[in-house]
Formats: C-alpha cells, sequence, structure tokens
C-alpha cells in the first residue's frame, strides 16, 4: 500500500507534481519562518544570560565560587555616538579576587580592557572623543563569554580603592553573578526578555496563521479530483483503512520534504537574522540555534500534522463513497459566527480596566486575546462574505455580477477561503501600525535647544562638590577644568533650594548666562536667576518660543547664586557627533566619580532603540503577512479555476463571452476581498487602541501615509495576482476542454 501511496502521488503527470511542489513550498516557508521565531526565542535567552556578571554589584542572588580578595566595583552608563557602552570601575584588594567571563584577571590601576567593539572604536576615533576617558592603557580585550553581543561596548576600568571607593554605588564583591536576569528579582541590568518574548511569540502566532491557511489551501488544490478518485476505489472495493494510508503517504511525502527544505530556509537565513538587532544589538550565529526537543518536534510534527490534516480531509469518503457524486448546496453560514469575534475584543476591553500586574498574567492576557480575536475573524469571515454575496446578487445589473453573486451565496466558505490570509493580514498589519504610531505620537517630544545645538551635560555628586568660594571643588580640592571648558564655553548649574510659590525647578541658572546659550530659552523680565533642568532640557508643561524654554524666575541674587553648590555642568556644542564626544570625553575627566556625561537624545535612545526594535518587527510580520497571503490567494484562485473547469467551459459552450466569466472569476474574489479587508482594519484598529488604553493609557493615533500606501499596494497586488490567472481561464475552458470530459 505504501508502494501504491507514492506511485499515486505522481503518478498524476505534471497537476500532481505541481501539488507536491506548492505543498512543499508552503511548509518549508512555514517551517522555516516556524524555526527562526523559536530559534530568536532562545536567541534572546542567550544574550540575556550574558550580561548576568554585570549586575554582580546590584544584586544579592551572586552564584559560584566566592573569592578570597574582595573587588570594589560600580558599573555606570556612558556613550558614544549614540550607542551605551557599560563602563565597570574596579578596585582589587590581592591576587585572588573575582574574575568576569571572559577574563583571566581584574585590570589594576593605570589599566582597563575593553570590547572588541570598543577596541576598534579606539583605533578608528581621535583620542580626545573617547579614548582619553580611560585612564592608564589598555591591558587587554575582553573573551567571547563577557559579550551580550558582537557589537557590544564594554570597558573595565582599573583604579585604587581610594578612588572607585569615590563613585557613588561602589560595592565590595567576592563572586560574579551567573544566572540571567530574568531569574534574580533585583538584577537592573539585562534585557527585560519576557517583553521580547512576548513580542516574538505575537510575531510567531501573527505569521503561524497566515502560513496555516497557506498550507491549507495548497492541500486543496485538485481536491475534488482526488476525492473523486479515492471514492472509484472505494467503489472497487477499496477499505476506508486503505485510502487513509494512501492519502497520508500523498500527504506526507509533501510536507516531509517542505520539512526538510524548512531547515534548509533556516540555515540559509540565519546569517541575516543574527544582524537584525531585535534586541537593539544583534546576536552572535550560534545564539540562533535549536535544541534537540525543537529539531524533532519540528522535523516530525510538520509531517504527522500533514497526515492529520489528510486524515479529517478525507472524512467524507470514508462515510460513504458515493457522497463525492452527490453534492448539494451546503447550509448558510449563521450570525453567530460573529460571536468569538466580539469575544476576542470583550476580553481586550475587559483588560482596559484590569490589567494582571504580573508579566506572565500579561503575556497570557494580551496574546490569548490577539489570538481568539484573529481565530473570530477566521469563524465570521464566511458569514461575512455570504452577506457581501447577496447584496451583490440583490443589486446585479450584469450577467457576470448575478452568476458571480449566486455562486459565493451558494458557497461562501470557499469564497472567503481565498481571500483569508490577507485578511489576517491586513489585520496585523493594523494592529501593529496602530500601536506603534501611537507610541511616537505619545512619547515623541521635541529636542532641547534649537537645530544645530546639542547640550552634553555631566551631574556632579552633592556631597562631592563644596560651595565655589574660587571655582569648582570636590573634596576640598580644586577640580582640574580642561583648558576646553573655559568659561564662556561651559554653564554651570546650581543647587535650587528654594520653593517658589508656582513652581519649583530643581536648578538654578543666572539669566546673563542664559541668554549666552543658542536655544537655552529665556529669563522673565527683570529676574537675575532662572530657574531650570539641570541638563537645561524643557518639559513640555512650560510655555516655549523660538528662543526657547521660558523658564521660571528665581527670588536668588546672581550674587547669592554664586555661593550655591554646583550640580551640573553643561557644554553646549554644535551638534556633530565629533564636538559632542569631545565635550564628553572632556567632562568625564574633569568629573570621573559622577553621572556619565549624556545629551538628552543619548537618555531618549533607550526608547528610541525599543521603538525601533518593535518597528523592525512589525515591518518583518507586515511584509511576511502580505507576501504569504499574496501566494495563498494565486494558489487559491488558480486552485478554483481548476476545480471548476468543466461548468466554466460548459457556460462559455452556451454563448457566455469569455469575458463575462473573467468578470465572474473577479467578483468572486474581489467582493469577499474588500468585505473582510474594511472590517479586519475595522478589528485591527479596535485591538490596537484597547491594548494601548489597558497597557499605556495611551489613544489610538491616525496612522501616516506609510500605512495606507502598504494597504493600497496589498489590494492592488492582490488584483494583480487575480488578473494573472485569467490566461488560465481561456485554457480550460476551450471546447476541446469539454469534449476530453
Amino acid at each position: 500500500m505504501i508502494r501504491l501511496g507514492l506511485r499515486l502521488a505522481v503518478a498524476g503527470g505534471r497537476e500532481a507534481i505541481t501539488r507536491l511542489a506548492v505543498l512543499a513550498a508552503a511548509v518549508a516557508i512555514g517551517v522555516g519562518m516556524l524555526l527562526a521565531a523559536v530559534a530568536g526565542i532562545n536567541a534572546v535567552s542567550a544574550q540575556n544570560l550574558r550580561y548576568s556578571w554585570l549586575n554582580s554589584a546590584v544584586t544579592s542572588a551572586a552564584t559560584g565560587p566566592e573569592a578570597r580578595d574582595p573587588a570594589l566595583w560600580v558599573v555606570r552608563e556612558d556613550f558614544f555616538a549614540g550607542s551605551p557602552m557599560a563602563r565597570v570601575d574596579v578596585a582589587v584588594s590581592g591576587p585572588d579576587g573575582p574574575v568576569p567571563p571572559g577574563l583571566s584577571a581584574l585590570p589594576g590601576p593605570g589599566e582597563y580592557v575593553v570590547s572588541p567593539a570598543l577596541d576598534r572604536l579606539l583605533r578608528e576615533r581621535p583620542a580626545d572623543q573617547l579614548r582619553d576617558r580611560f585612564p592608564g592603557h589598555q591591558a587587554g580585550v575582553l573573551g567571547r563569554a563577557a559579550l551580550p553581543s558582537p557589537d557590544s561596548l564594554i570597558v573595565i576600568v582599573g583604579g585604587t580603592r581610594a578612588e572607585v571607593g569615590r563613585i557613588t554605588g561602589a560595592t565590595e564583591i567576592t563572586r560574579m553573578v551567573s544566572i540571567s536576569p530574568d531569574k534574580c528579582h533585583d538584577c537592573v541590568i539585562g534585557l527585560g526578555s519576557n517583553g521580547i518574548v512576548l513580542t516574538l511569540s505575537v510575531v510567531a502566532a501573527a505569521l503561524l496563521f497566515p502560513l496555516l491557511i497557506f498550507i491549507g489551501t495548497a492541500t486543496r488544490i485538485s481536491a475534488a479530483r482526488r476525492e473523486q478518485r479515492f471514492a472509484a476505489m472505494r467503489l472497487v472495493g477499496a477499505t476506508p483503512r486503505q485510502i487513509t494510508q494512501i492519502a497520508v503517504i500523498e500527504s506526507t511525502i509533501a510536507a516531509a520534504t517542505g520539512a526538510i527544505a524548512g531547515f534548509g530556509v533556516f540555515f540559509a537565513a540565519r546569517a541575516g537574522l543574527a544582524r537584525i538587532p531585535f534586541t537593539g544589538q544583534p546576536f552572535f550565529l550560534d545564539d540562533l540555534s535549536l535544541t534537540p526537543i525543537q529539531v524533532l518536534v519540528a522535523a516530525f510534527g510538520v509531517p504527522l500534522a500533514a497526515a492529520l490534516a489528510a486524515w479529517i480531509a478525507l472524512r467524507r469518503v470514508r462515510i460513504s463513497p458515493l457522497g463525492v457524486t452527490r453534492r448539494v448546496t451546503p447550509r448558510p453560514p449563521r450570525a453567530w459566527r460573529v460571536l468569538p469575534l466580539l469575544a476576542g475584543l470583550a476580553e481586550l476591553a475587559y483588560l482596559v480596566g484590569n490589567r494582571p500586574r504580573t508579566t506572565e498574567g500579561q503575556l497570557f492576557g494580551y496574546l490569548s486575546g490577539i489570538l481568539i480575536v484573529m481565530t473570530g475573524l477566521m469563524i465570521a469571515g464566511p458569514w461575512l462574505t455570504m452577506v457581501g454575496s447577496r447584496l451583490l446578487a440583490r443589486r446585479a445589473r450584469r450577467v457576470a455580477t448575478l452568476i458571480a453573486g449566486r455562486r459565493l451565496a451558494d458557497d461562501p466558505r470557499a469564497g472567503f477561503r481565498a481571500v483569508s490570509g490577507l485578511m489576517l493580514a491586513l489585520f496585523v498589519t493594523s494592529t501593529a501600525t496602530g500601536v506603534i504610531t501611537a507610541i511616537v505620537a505619545e512619547r515623541s517630544s521635541g529636542t532641547p535647544g534649537s537645530a544645530g545645538h546639542d547640550f552634553v551635560s555631566v551631574a556632579t555628586l552633592p556631597e562631592d562638590v563644596g560651595v565655589p568660594a574660587a571655582g569648582i571643588t570636590a573634596g576640598g580640592h580644586l577640580i582640574r577644568v580642561n583648558p576646553d571648558l573655559r568659561r564662556e564655553s561651559h554653564f554651570e548649574v546650581r543647587d535650587g533650594q528654594v520653593v517658589s510659590s508656582d513652581i519649583s525647578l530643581p536648578g538654578l541658572l543666572s539669566c546673563a548666562e542664559l541668554a549666552t546659550i543658542p536655544g537655552a530659552g529665556t529669563c522673565p523680565a527683570g529676574a537675575e536667576v532662572a530657574q531650570v533642568f539641570p541638563d537645561l532640557t524643557a518639559p513640555d508643561y512650560l510655555p516655549h518660543t523660538a528662543a526657547g524654554p521660558s523658564w521660571p524666575a528665581s527670588p536668588r541674587t546672581a550674587a547669592e547664586l554664586a555661593k550655591l553648590n554646583v550640580i551640573d555642568v553643561v557644554v553646549p556644542t554644535d551638534g556633530t557627533t565629533a564636538a559632542i564626544e569631545r565635550a564628553r570625553t572632556t567632562l568625564n575627566k574633569d568629573f570621573p566619580y559622577g553621572r556619565g556625561a549624556a545629551t538628552e537624545a543619548d537618555y531618549a535612545s533607550d526608547f528610541t532603540r525599543q521603538l525601533n526594535q518593535f518597528q523592525r518587527l512589525a515591518d518583518v510580520v507586515i511584509v511576511a503577512s502580505l507576501v504569504i497571503a499574496g501566494c495563498s490567494l494565486a494558489v487559491s484562485v488558480t486552485g478554483g479555476l481548476t476545480e471548476r473547469w468543466r461548468p466554466f467551459a460548459l457556460l462559455r459552450l452556451t454563448g457566455v463571452r469569455l469575458s463575462e466569466l473573467r468578470r465572474v472569476v473577479a467578483l468572486e474574489t474581489t467582493v469577499p476581498l474588500l468585505a473582510v479587508s474594511t472590517v479586519a482594519i475595522g478589528v485591527g484598529f479596535v485591538a490596537a487602541h484597547l491594548f494601548l488604553r489597558s497597557q499605556m493609557q495611551y489613544n489610538l493615533h491616525a496612522p501616516g501615509p506609510t500605512y495606507y500606501v502598504i494597504v493600497v499596494v496589498g489590494l492592488l497586488a492582490s488584483v494583480a495576482v487575480i488578473t494573472s490567472t485569467m490566461p488560465l481561464l481561456n485554457r480550460i475552458t476551450a471546447p476541446e476542454a469539454a469534449r476530453n470530459e
């Protein structure tokens, strides 16, 4: 029976080979994308684990052997050209101290070690932009085990215990943390990968639905002829078990071939996937790996699922061999089909005021809600198609319109099946675009200062800064001010200790100095001192003019201001990368014990990277969904024409013109396409709004022009796919085709 099944699978000539090839290609695409999503989740976990050692001073969850000689340890954030940099200051107390992965020993005073990516930058960039930030000389390069990503910027700077002890947050450590940041409550450095895993899970689910539709559509190519062949075999004595074995063998061949090809698709695309910074940083290639269990599930689970699908598809033939020929009009779908869709939207609406407190609860709530909505769209699709077809038939003024409307009304499930993939693609597109657009609109704010100017600021520590009678002092000693930071090129923000009646800001700056900083803002008339934020960034609630924000006045005088502590030093630049990095390097050298020098753009960079990450994921889902939906539409239309060639051929023999038949085919596809697309787009925006209100308390914003371009291009591409099948209609309805039956 197995040999007979293998022979029948390819004995149908070009048609059988085409059917197997299309099904194998569909399975290959599905398996490849599914493996990529699973490997992406594995890569996120592997990358996050390599952040663990950086938490050694901030968590009590340290593991591993304890060293006899403790080390002072503090991690601070630095930046270079918009990229974050982790700076670790250490002071060893003896030879037997804790050692991070990728090193044989911690650097001593006057030494530092860097990651390979930072090592390249040190060789490429001028010393006054980067190298001068680190005292001493480079003593080595961090090994792979210490690097979350190939592009990670990390430096470990050695110092004396007196120097490192003056830095806020310096802690004695005796061991290195080696557990993932997701598994300790007080870890502060890492990916927070639960959110990324949620995103990748949604991506996998969003891609899986169109792929399942594509695979299901491909399996239905020549379904009617196959059922007739199997029914004929039943009539001549074949048992249901034998028919099932033959069908399972036929489907399993294509699925197994596609599964093997899917692994090839995954490994071919893995190098490109590793360079996509889904987490803000690219992956190492071997991070995108699969466990043996995942390989086995994909290799054997997909063919098994195909065999099960074949078994279910032939249920009519197994029950009655004559059932295939006794076809009647199926019962029309009922209005209850919209209830699952409403249930999914109701779950998302419930979360607006009842968002789960735990990450696991949010994972389950949002993911299940979106999946129920997508399932509800699939269930409601045939009913929506039937409603649209009945309206079309009632308003028909031409023969083609009447035929198309009647055929759709008789079997709306078949009409919806052709466009179901595109419906889900438009739903995913609308949801992703709605969420991203709202986040950008709600969180984006104007850059500080006027165009062409950026402020680099460094926060000094109040306990280290005394009253600057003769300059900026720290710890009773005059801080060396680099000649580049002349009085006219840097500005000292003082401690704002006065609370006014209407507003209070933490910093003070003289109005005379404020007037010399382009784009920094203005003082009220007659004021000597303005209340400001330390880095001169203005909140949205302050009034703005062409010169910048209008800062509130302080009752302090200029003479009183000079006696207050300095809490921030601000350096205006021309906005170029070279000028910003020179100012940052100078400030980090002159104020080595405070917060790293940064711009407002640096502070916003984490959000920007996260937003870009989700935008890339949304783009991947949108493009992949539309491509898969287009393939599904092409296969479905072609398969439908092949299955219905005889009715079309007879219509043509009775005098119906070929142009009318083309209109019938076009209307049978475009009517359900427009009906379900309108619903999918609306439901997508509703789902996006409910998610935004629940998770972020944002409202939905109108999408930008890009969204409308994507939708129009997707619909035009669908029309082009339908048009491309018209030459097949001419061939299958020729008079000789009817005579050959």
